[in-house]
């Protein structure tokens, strides 16, 4: 662990940290450099409500254990404890500037508990839309769109020791060739050491790797393409995150699976005040395969 203490966070020739008053500036960030991070989006109470969403919704038994990861996928679908951040207004407001648009239909959502001991999260780039053949499970259909693929809130922080999160500055490019020293694998979803293995690379000595640092209620910003990681949680703590992303009403998508009972059953007891947001909702079927 001690190598992960050491860690700092780095000073960087720009500002990449900014407050709800400075939306323009962040989306310039974001352009420009792949990245940005909003501070202080969730107050205190929020934040702890989060918590028990997160676990209420990813693992309600509390049955992991040391070393045990889960993601909840479609977090929106566990219930109200999820549905708080779609009356939060900072946080819609914040959706409705990196979209453009006041009609938003939630796109996805997800949860994430890393237990400590947990392993790190290889380099990978969540946008599925370097192919142009079909479609091989939901993944790869709902993230070939070009709207921001990362709004992550880490709820108990994000810091190297406890499994943070990472980031390569500028790698949200166009026909960018992956890090100096690096291939792009041959799905350009990760890459890996010139010379080594053809599999995503799971350690950060990668040049432009920007660890990030956060408190619980700030909130993580990252362009569709940006290739990202997190460290292993090494300390007694566990790790809790969550994200609801949106898309532009407008922007449909013709899905090939029918939606799961849970997502129907989201839709019918969403209060109807929040419908504005599920026109055109999609859920997700992980078992499907094209």
């Amino acid at each position: 662990m001690e190598h992960y203490l050491k860690i700092q966070k780095p000073e960087l020739e720009y500002t990449y940290e900014f407050e709800m008053d400075q939306l323009s500036q962040m989306s310039e960030c974001l352009d420009a450099h792949g990245f940005a991070i909003i501070k202080d989006v969730l107050p205190d109470e929020l934040v702890d409500s989060l918590k028990q969403a997160v676990f209420d919704g990813t693992d309600p038994n509390r049955e992991l254990e040391h070393g045990q990861s889960r993601t909840r996928h479609a977090w929106v679908e566990s219930g109200a404890g999820a549905w708080q951040l779609l009356e939060y207004e900072p946080f819609m407001k914040i959706h409705r500037h990196l979209i453009e648009s006041d009609e938003l239909t939630v796109h996805r959502s997800a949860a994430i508990i890393r237990m400590p001991g947990s392993h790190p999260v290889a380099w990978h780039t969540d946008w599925c839309g370097f192919s142009t053949d079909a479609p091989k499970n939901s993944g790869d259909v709902l993230n070939r769109g070009m709207w921001p693929s990362g709004k992550w809130f880490y709820i108990t922080g994000s810091r190297p020791e406890h499994g943070g999160l990472c980031v390569i500055a500028d790698s949200h490019v166009e026909n960018w060739e992956g890090p100096e020293g690096f291939n792009l694998t041959a799905d350009k979803r990760s890459f890996y050491k010139i010379d080594g293995e053809e599999k995503a690379y799971a350690d950060f000595d990668v040049p432009g790797c920007v660890p990030l640092f956060t408190n619980p209620g700030d909130m993580i910003v990252f362009a569709h393409r940006t290739y990202h990681a997190a460290f292993p949680n090494q300390i007694d703590e566990i790790r809790l995150s969550c994200a609801i992303g949106f898309r532009s009403r407008d922007h449909q998508i013709d899905i090939p699976w029918e939606i799961p009972a849970v997502g129907k059953r989201f839709l019918a007891d969403l209060p109807p005040h929040l419908h504005k947001y599920t026109h055109g909702y999609t859920s997700i079927d992980t078992a499907w395969r094209g």
